[in-house]
């Protein structure tokens, strides 16, 4: 009589209970709002939209990689405290820092991926044994908090147009992050937080491949939020009449031709795609790296 096999043990899927639940409860906010043109409910709007998509992601992060000392107080933590500390950190050296300049967005991607990486290794100080799996985990949790801050902050300035508060604009802005959170701040920081804690295991070490990592996850974020200059670039390049090219010469931005407006879309999203699939690759190798291989220091991408 043969043996009925074992099942594979399937992870838990907390974290689509998290999505579904917090995306009704948007729903229902926004649709009680618009209703009722109630003012009050606008920061919960911001709030939901803001945090849903990374408080998501960050659960499932827990659910699929937790290992060694990582706890639910100890992600909270990262959370939040790494991400308070990461955004009032890029505030204060990209204004004192950054100039406007070709070069800006690549010191935005160095500012924010330094501050980052400092609060993650202030949030797990404590831990006494540090692997590359806990690395991304706790990296992913300290850029997702950093990105739900942000976003609440675009989509609060978003509300407030020429013509008074835009319900439609807050909802476009808060949309619009939450599709791309995923690919942007919590992506990063898992890399970056990942080469730490693989470097460090019982102190801190940075070594050679984790500067290399550094900078290069920075070009990355430098990329990402260049690209639609970068496109608006190549495609006067690519394209350009005599008219725009003057203009250029006299210091003003042309005004862009209907078939112009199609390719910088179309240069933007391409970009985006290459640069977050290079990023999704590193991780999974480094992911794949945290399951199977050796544990050995590590010596960058």
């Amino acid at each position: 009589m043969a043996l009925p096999t074992a099942r594979p043990v399937r992870p838990p899927r907390h974290w689509l209970r998290v999505l579904w639940t917090g995306l009704v409860l948007w729903t229902a906010t926004v649709l009680v709002t618009v209703i009722t043109a109630n003012a009050n409910l606008l920061p919960t709007i911001v709030l939901l939209g803001s945090f849903l998509v990374p408080v998501t992601f960050v659960v499932w992060a827990y659910e699929h990689g937790r290992a060694g000392e990582v706890t639910v107080p100890l992600l909270f933590n990262a959370f939040v405290v790494g991400g308070v500390l990461g955004v009032l950190g890029a505030s204060l050296l990209e204004r004192y820092f950054l100039a406007p300049s070709m070069w800006m967005y690549f010191g935005v991607g160095l500012i924010e991926e330094l501050v980052k990486l400092l609060a993650l290794a202030f949030v797990a100080r404590r831990l006494q044994v540090r692997t590359l799996r806990d690395g991304l985990v706790l990296g992913a949790a300290v850029g997702f908090g950093f990105a739900a801050l942000e976003s609440a902050g675009y989509a609060f300035n978003a509300m407030f147009t020429v013509h008074g508060i835009s319900v439609r604009s807050l909802l476009e802005t808060e949309i619009l992050r939450g599709l791309l959170t995923p690919l942007g701040h919590g992506l990063w920081t898992a890399i970056t937080g990942g080469a730490l804690f693989a470097a460090s295991r019982a102190r801190w070490r940075v070594t050679g491949g984790v500067v290399l990592t550094y900078l290069s996850v920075s070009v990355l974020h430098g990329l990402w939020d260049s690209m639609h200059t970068i496109a608006i670039a190549a495609t006067l390049y690519l394209t350009g009449t005599a008219w725009q090219y003057r203009l250029l010469e006299l210091g003003y931005l042309p005004r862009a031709t209907d078939a112009q407006d199609h390719l910088i879309t179309l240069l933007n999203w391409a970009g985006l795609l290459v640069i977050s699939t290079i990023a999704l690759l590193w991780m999974r190798s480094m992911a794949e790296r945290s399951r199977y291989g050796p544990r050995q220091p590590y010596t960058g991408p």
